[in-house]
Formats: structure tokens, C-alpha cells, sequence
């Protein structure tokens, strides 16, 4: 699944301290490859280098939560 910048996304990696949580696609970059990786912003700070098969697009309620 493709991204864009202002995405609101649910990452899944049971390595980061965000994982489970709504943050927002703030870049979007292609790799060499041609593949592409996502800068995502939380509450508390940001994950670089994330992968489209990490993230879910967030429902409508959890971005609203987020928001808050």
C-alpha cells in the first residue's frame, strides 16, 4: 500500500517504542532501489526509515484520538 504526506497510519514493529500507535506521514522517500520508505511523526518523536508493509491506515476514530 502506497502513503502520502499528511496520512494519518498505525505502525506495526514490535521493536519501536511507537508501535501500535497513530502518527502522520511527514516525508515520504524513494530509496535507490526505487522502493519507498516513510518518515513517521508521533506525539513523543519519529521513526525514519519505516516501510510500507509496517504501517496501516489509521480509521477515521484513531486519527481523531490522535488529535486530541
Amino acid at each position: 500500500m502506497e502513503f502520502d504526506e499528511g496520512d494519518a497510519v498505525v505502525l506495526h514493529d514490535k521493536h519501536s517504542e511507537f508501535d501500535g500507535q497513530v502518527g502522520k506521514i511527514t516525508q515520504v522517500v524513494e530509496t535507490m532501489f526505487g522502493d519507498e520508505t516513510y518518515v513517521v511523526s508521533f506525539d513523543e518523536g519519529q521513526e525514519v526509515g519505516i516501510s510500507p508493509d509496517q504501517l496501516d491506515e489509521a480509521d477515521d476514530d484513531e486519527a481523531e484520538l490522535d488529535e486530541e
